[in-house]
């Protein structure tokens, strides 16, 4: 029998997919950053700059679900490993550009590369993590995002200053290498198979999950049934909106900032992080509630209310945020904004674990596809309505009507029924 560990294994494996998030995050916004050398130095137009932002978000969306299809089929441990190797190599080519469509092709690719890291994530805590501890992984998981966002903003503002743009995207690649190969030696796919774990801590996980041991063999999942699903679409739908407030923080926030108000790049640097602390702490407090009210026997408001609260806060913070004369205002309605936006990650990706289960990387992959497209649509639509109209109003009243649509889409949403997708 195995001894009983004082710190339970399964949340050193999520200390592991925190530090992912981080790095997924972290690489994510450097071109953000990286804005005014880069088009500088390949001369290019904010418009094609705002194209090569949202290339990243159409490869990351385009691969999602045949990312979560593999993470169901291999395993997130092979393949976690290997996308996180891929977009490494990605986001390190990215320092060697030597043009315009040299960097759409790179900045595509490195989306792909990166697809695989939240289903994989989702399919590796259907396997680890008990249903009453989802909601808090789901915040803790998606509070390294922001977290790693934050710290990249004015410490890659830095990096580029002192190293340049192009090495600073080399160094950053290696760090993803190093975590994929941690994870390759020490993660298994299923508790059961992992020597840290005791006897008793994988009987607990087993009788708290809503996983069958050995249902994974042979399982195929039925796309047909898959993209029929009322409540897959809802979820799609309500993530479009979650990520088209969210996304404008990785692409245009730090040059917007510096524009508007006027400010250095790490003045904007720091101003711009803190929307991104306030993202942590809204994943960590709709985590928290999630699991607290599904500890009270109510399986579908645990997720509902996040995400409803999250959508009204993001609602308001946005539109607030575009009549404020001073940064300092600005930033604190648009960290309103972003910890309502942020609350509803944890309810919609403990959802689809709930409803995907064996077939959960595909789930949430297709989810996070659907996301990924309103990311892809906001880092065209703020240059492109900013040219068109000269204000960016527009583009924050899009997004808060947007929110205001999810919340109609979550009233809809059943958790606990699962989808009935397999062939």
């Amino acid at each position: 029998m195995k001894a009983k560990s004082v710190f339970p294994t399964r949340y050193k494996m999520v200390f592991g997919t925190f530090l992912l998030a981080m790095i997924v995050l972290f690489d994510r916004i450097l071109l953000s950053v990286a804005k005014d050398p880069v088009a500088e130095s390949l001369q290019l137009s904010d418009k094609q700059m705002g194209w090569a932002m949202s290339i990243f978000a159409l490869g990351y969306a385009l691969f999602q679900t045949p990312a979560g299809l593999f993470a169901d089929k291999y395993g997130p441990r092979k393949i976690l490993t290997a996308v996180v190797a891929l977009w490494s190599l990605f986001t390190a080519l990215t320092g060697a550009v030597w043009n315009y469509l040299v960097l759409l092709v790179v900045r595509f690719l490195f989306g792909a590369g990166e697809a695989g890291a939240f289903p994989g994530m989702a399919r590796a805590i259907y396997s680890w993590i008990p249903l009453q501890e989802r909601g808090i992984v789901n915040g803790i998981n998606f509070s390294g995002g922001r977290i790693g966002a934050a710290f990249a903003l004015p410490l890659v503002a830095w990096l580029i200053d002192t190293t340049g743009w192009r090495l600073t995207f080399v160094i950053l690649g290696a760090v993803g290498l190093l975590w994929g190969l941690v994870w390759y030696f020490w993660f298994r796919d299923n508790p059961e198979d992992h020597q840290g774990m005791s006897d008793s801590e994988v009987a607990f996980i087993q009788s708290n999950t809503n996983r069958i041991v050995g249902e994974e063999q042979n399982a195929r999942i039925d796309f047909g049934k898959l993209f029929r699903s009322k409540t897959m679409w809802l979820l799609m739908g309500q993530y479009f909106a979650s990520n088209f407030t969210f996304f404008f923080c990785l692409t245009w926030l730090f040059p917007h900032l510096k524009v508007k108000y006027n400010l250095d790049a790490l003045e904007a640097g720091f101003y711009a992080s803190a929307p991104l602390i306030f993202g942590a702490l809204g994943n960590w407090f709709s985590g928290f509630l999630v699991d607290f009210i599904y500890k009270r026997n109510n399986w579908a408001l645990s997720r509902k209310i996040p995400a409803i609260i999250g959508f009204l806060l993001a609602s308001v913070g946005i539109v607030a945020s575009v009549y404020m004369e001073e940064v300092g205002p600005a930033i604190v309605f648009i960290s309103i904004a972003v910890f309502g936006a942020d609350m509803t990650l944890s309810p919609s990706w403990s959802a689809c674990v709930d409803v995907g289960k064996q077939f959960s990387g595909a789930v949430s992959g297709t989810m996070n596809m659907a996301g990924n497209i309103g990311s892809f649509v906001t880092a065209l639509a703020f240059p492109y309505l900013l040219d068109m109209t000269g204000s960016e109003v527009p583009f924050f009243y899009l997004a808060a009507g947007l929110n205001v649509l999810a919340i109609f889409l979550w009233m809809l949403v059943k958790p606990q029924n699962p989808l009935e997708i397999k062939v």
